[in-house]
C-alpha cells in the first residue's frame, strides 16, 4: 500500500515537472530575454553610457537636452518609449545633454562600441560626429535628425517639414496680432542654421496671409535649451512692443514670459502649452516614423539617405486643430474666417496636397528688396536644407528673410 501510494506521488511530480517545462518553453532551454529591461550605465566622463542586452535588436538615442525639458528633446524621448513599447525584440536607451562636437563624438563612438545595431542622434550639431562614426562602424545603422548628410549606406539623415505647422502658426499669430490692434510678432531664433531662418520664414509667411500689414523681429540666442535665456530673450520682445512671440527653441518660454494682452506660441512638444498666454504648439510624433526606421534596420533593409516627411506623415501636428484636441482660449476667439483658412490649409497638408514646396512657392521678397522666388517658382530640397556658405549645392538656398521680416541676416562666422 505505502508503494503504491508512493508510485502515485512520483507520477503526479513527474506530470507536474512535464506541464512546468511545457509552460516555460524548455525550462534548462534559453529563456526569454526581457528587452524592456533598464540596462546597466558605465561612467564615461561626464555621461554615463548605458549598455546592451544580448539578445535584443538595441537602439540609443543622443540627446542635447535633458530627456524631460518639455520640448525638442522630450518630444523625442517620447518617441524612444513608443518604439520600446509596439516593436519586438527592441531594447533602447539614451544618452542626454549631450554637448554638440567632439564629445558628442565620443558618445556616439561608445555607444556603437558597446553594440548598438541604431543610433539616432537628435541634433544638428550632432551631424559631423554621427558621419565619423558611421564610417568607423560599418554595422551600426546612425540616423542623424536635422542635418544633410549621408554616405547612403549606414548613415543618413531624417527631418520633417516643421514649416508646415510654422506656416499655419504664422496665420494664427497674425490673425491674433491684427485681432488686438498690435501687428507685430517676434520670433526667438536658436542658433544661425538653414533650419532656423527655414522655420522663421515659413511662420513670417503664414503671418502674411492673415496680416499682411504684420511685421517680425527675432532675437537669436545662441542655445536650444535654456530656460532662463529663453525667457529674457521673449521678455525683450515683448518690451518692445511685439504682440505674440513664437520660438525655435525647447522650454515654453513665451507663453511664460507674455503679460496679459499678449501671447506665446511654443513648440516641440504637445503637452508644453498649458498657461492660458500660450495659443497653440507646433509638436512632433516621432514615434510612428522612429518605429518603422527600428523595424527597418531590424531587418537589414534600412538604407541611409535623405528622408524628409511632410504633414501628412502624421509626425507632427498643430495644437488645437488636430483631431480630438480643444483650441486654447486665445485661438478660439479668432475670427471664423482666419481659423477655417488654417483648418483648410491643414486639411490640405494631412492629404499631401499641400507640402513643404507650397509652403515656398513664389513670389517671394526679402527684406532687401530681392525677388527670391518669381511667380509659379518654387524652392527645392537643396534650398530648404543649405546655406552656399557652409558648402551647400543649393540654388536659391535659405540665407535670406522674408519682407516682412525686420531683423538683420545672422553672421554665419
Amino acid at each position: 500500500m505505502k508503494h503504491h501510494t508512493l508510485w502515485k506521488l512520483m507520477a503526479l511530480v513527474l506530470a507536474f515537472t512535464l506541464a512546468l517545462a511545457a509552460c516555460t518553453g524548455g525550462g534548462s532551454e534559453e529563456a526569454a530575454v526581457d528587452c524592456k529591461a533598464a540596462s546597466d550605465t558605465e561612467t564615461q566622463g561626464s555621461y554615463q553610457i548605458p549598455s546592451t542586452i544580448e539578445g535584443c535588436h538595441n537602439v540609443a538615442f543622443v540627446y542635447v537636452g535633458p530627456h524631460n525639458d518639455g520640448g525638442w528633446t522630450q518630444a523625442h524621448d517620447v518617441g524612444r518609449q513608443y518604439v520600446q513599447d509596439t516593436v519586438e525584440g527592441v531594447h533602447t536607451a539614451y544618452v542626454e545633454n549631450v554637448a554638440e562636437g567632439a564629445d558628442a563624438e565620443q558618445v556616439i563612438r561608445s555607444l556603437a562600441r558597446k553594440g548598438f545595431n541604431t543610433i539616432f542622434t537628435t541634433s544638428f550639431g550632432f551631424m559631423d560626429a554621427s558621419e565619423a562614426v558611421a564610417e568607423e562602424f560599418p554595422n551600426v545603422d546612425i540616423i542623424h535628425i536635422s542635418g544633410f548628410k549621408s554616405n547612403e549606406d549606414n548613415f543618413g539623415n531624417l527631418f520633417g517639414a516643421m514649416e508646415d505647422m510654422k506656416y499655419l502658426a504664422g496665420m494664427l499669430a497674425g490673425s491674433r496680432a491684427k485681432m488686438d490692434g498690435n501687428p507685430r510678432l517676434g520670433y526667438i531664433a536658436t542658433f544661425p542654421i538653414p533650419e532656423e531662418l527655414r522655420l522663421g520664414n515659413a511662420f513670417a509667411l503664414g503671418a502674411q496671409k492673415t496680416c499682411p500689414e504684420c511685421t517680425m523681429d527675432v532675437r537669436w540666442i545662441f542655445t536650444w535649451h535654456d530656460p532662463i535665456i529663453e525667457k529674457e530673450a521673449a521678455s525683450s520682445l515683448f518690451d518692445s512692443g511685439v504682440q505674440v512671440v513664437m520660438t525655435g527653441a525647447d522650454t515654453p518660454a513665451p507663453a511664460e514670459a507674455a503679460p496679459e494682452g499678449k501671447w506665446g506660441i511654443t513648440y516641440d512638444y504637445k503637452e508644453n502649452c498649458t498657461n492660458p498666454r500660450c495659443l497653440t504648439s507646433m509638436y512632433w510624433n516621432w514615434g510612428p516614423v522612429y518605429a518603422r526606421i527600428v523595424e527597418e534596420s531590424k531587418a537589414g533593409t534600412w538604407v541611409g539617405g535623405w528622408e524628409y516627411f511632410d504633414a501628412d506623415s502624421g509626425a507632427m501636428g498643430l495644437l488645437g486643430f488636430m483631431e480630438g484636441e480643444e483650441m486654447m482660449p486665445g485661438t478660439a476667439a479668432l475670427p471664423e474666417a482666419d481659423l477655417q483658412l488654417i483648418r483648410d490649409t491643414l486639411a490640405k497638408m494631412l492629404a499631401g496636397e499641400f507640402t513643404r514646396f507650397d509652403v515656398f512657392a513664389g513670389p517671394i521678397t526679402d527684406n532687401q528688396g530681392n525677388v527670391v522666388l518669381a511667380a509659379g517658382e518654387k524652392l527645392e530640397q537643396a534650398d530648404l536644407d543649405g546655406f552656399a556658405q557652409f558648402g551647400s549645392p543649393c540654388t536659391t538656398c535659405m540665407y535670406w528673410w522674408n519682407e516682412n521680416v525686420t531683423a538683420e541676416l545672422p553672421s554665419l562666422e
